[in-house]
């Protein structure tokens, strides 16, 4: 039964990830040499998959393939398991040979970026690759312990890494990010606040975000963010919906902000400009009907949030 009826793109993973398992090796090996089980193949961070009719499918090589493959611990990572048991895996493979067009060509497919792929996935393929991705980015980050600088191992599966040296041990870790939708009420209506960053393409607006700091709760890194890029005071936070985020690896609490009378103020740093919106006028702008202007896509928790409040 799931926690919630909204699901984000990137959550409502359908595996166990039986995290009691990573640490029995024994375990772990006698999957990895199961002709059943599975593993979800990337290169160099991207997926393989195949196009479809109506989207995309990611492509599974053997357990057995996939240890041979990926020659060690490194680059393997037990993702969990389905609901009929089978184990699944996923290997990260480097080089700059396509392994496409080599040794797992029978399987088919091509190695995509989750960008581009994830909007065509299923949603519970695009959790599972949101979960692989977030981890090996990880570890490709981290391959030196923080203490001491020394070379660190993989262990558990390759849900943690190891310093040999100081055996301080390292687990991956999610970065929380507030992004919110700023609601005012306003001649009798209500209008939402959105802000355009210089680098994103031109005529892009969407919510505001920004991470959280140390010793801080949600509502007030919001209030803060709100305050610090768009000059505008909250006066009360409301939780939406969550969405994984593994680029590289944050996780977005979608919050929707009432805030005070006043214009606001972009602050030239993080934001170029803001621009208010009434309910029909956001509608529109998903749907992409205002000349120049267009919403991030609807795989984004931005999109939703918008959506959530302009069509309840």
């Amino acid at each position: 039964m799931p926690l919630t009826a909204f699901h984000n793109t990137y959550a409502g993973n359908p595996l166990d990830r039986a995290g009691e398992r990573r640490s029995d090796a024994a375990w772990i090996a006698a999957r990895l040499a199961d002709p059943s089980s599975q593993a979800l193949t990337l290169w160099n961070g991207q997926l393989l998959a195949t196009t479809t009719e109506g989207g995309a499918d990611l492509r599974f090589i053997s357990g057995p393939l996939a240890k041979e493959l990926a020659g060690g611990d490194e680059w393997l990572l037990f993702l969990g398991q389905r609901a009929d048991g089978a184990a699944v895996f996923a290997v990260d493979l480097e080089g700059a040979d396509d392994p496409s067009a080599g040794v797992i060509k029978p399987i088919g497919g091509i190695f995509e970026g989750l960008r581009a792929l994830a909007p065509r996935l299923s949603p519970q393929e695009a959790a599972i690759a949101a979960e692989a991705k977030a981890v090996f980015e990880w570890r490709r980050r981290h391959r030196f312990c923080s203490a001491c600088g020394q070379p660190s191992q993989v262990a558990d599966a390759g849900w943690k890494r190891v310093c040999p040296a100081c055996t301080v041990e390292h687990f991956p870790r999610t970065d929380p990010v507030v992004i919110m939708l700023a609601t005012q009420a306003y001649g009798g209506s209500e209008r939402c606040l959105l802000g355009r960053q210089a680098i994103w393409p031109a005529g892009m607006f969407s919510t505001l975000a920004g991470f959280m700091e140390p010793g801080e709760s949600i509502e007030e890194a919001c209030a803060r963010e709100l305050f610090e890029e768009a000059g505008v005071e909250a006066l009360s936070v409301r939780y939406h919906s969550s969405q994984p985020w593994p680029y590289p690896s944050n996780l977005m609490i979608g919050l929707i902000a009432e805030v005070a009378a006043g214009e606001g103020r972009p602050d030239q740093t993080e934001l170029e400009a803001v621009r208010w919106f009434s309910k029909h006028e956001a509608l529109a702008l998903l749907r992409g009907e205002i000349e120049g202007l267009f919403a991030p896509p609807p795989f984004a928790i931005a999109h939703q949030l918008i959506k959530a409040w302009a069509a309840p």
